[in-house]
């Protein structure tokens, strides 16, 4: 069976199927949502139990100690770690590969994953300071001008003509950009002017399949953001 509604403290774990492969989820969390798009992208059958993560239940950290998702489990093996989790993936399930086999092109994606940590962090410092921190919007421009260059350079995605590893990585700060100018009116996270080609990949990112399979619209990241914020964080919502 597959959970849509998150499983708090006392509820009881789900039933394992032998052989099956399950994710442990929260449905707004951006790095389950990595393993998410990289699952929908393999095409990879699976099933899904949401976790409440301001109350988890123990057989969830039993799993995971550091009560974190995602977490992958099939029989006896359990991974965590959103890039753990992909890469594993991509190993096991070969087909559609995302990871480029040349090393040097690899070597090159993990660096750009190591800048992205910037982003993120300034991502959220944004948020916490309602926008009127302009050294923090500043600094997030910053931080992503090498993804500005990079997808000058490489083409449609940041595997060229395909998406790879790369692009599932990154893409679920991005589908939340507009999040913050609906809440902060006025503060506009990536300007088109300033990033026309991160724009670009954005928009024909939003086309992919996996994409479309695992994304929310603003409105509705909208509504969580005001959730969180407010202490009581709605992880059903709209189900």
């Amino acid at each position: 069976m597959s959970s849509l509604k998150s499983h708090s403290k006392d509820s009881k774990l789900p039933a394992l199927t032998p052989g099956k492969l399950r994710l442990y989820s929260m449905r707004f969390c951006p790095f389950a949502q990595r393993t998410r798009l990289v699952l929908a992208h393999k095409k990879i059958e699976f099933e899904t139990v949401n976790v409440d993560l301001k109350s988890k239940p123990d057989w969830f950290l039993d799993r995971n100690p550091l009560g974190l998702v995602p977490v992958l489990e099939q029989d006896d093996k359990v991974l965590y770690e959103s890039v753990i989790t992909c890469d594993y993936l991509d190993d096991v399930y070969p087909d559609n590969k995302l990871n480029p086999s040349d090393p040097y092109q690899q070597a090159r994606d993990r660096i750009l994953f190591e800048l992205y940590g910037k982003v993120v962090t300034n991502y959220y410092g944004t948020l916490r300071s309602q926008g009127k921190d302009k050294e923090v919007l500043e600094n997030l421009w910053k931080s992503m001008e090498p993804f500005e260059k990079a997808i000058k350079e490489r083409g449609t995605y940041f595997g060229g003509d395909k998406p790879t590893m790369i692009d599932y990585f990154i893409w679920p700060w991005f589908e939340r950009m507009g999040v913050v100018s609906v809440m902060m009116p006025g503060v506009d996270l990536m300007p088109a002017e300033k990033f026309p080609n991160l724009t670009a990949w954005v928009e024909v990112m939003k086309s992919l399949p996996a994409v479309k399979e695992t994304m929310f619209d603003t409105p509705t990241h909208v509504s969580f953001y005001k959730s969180y914020a407010a202490g009581k964080p709605n992880y059903d919502l709209g189900l």
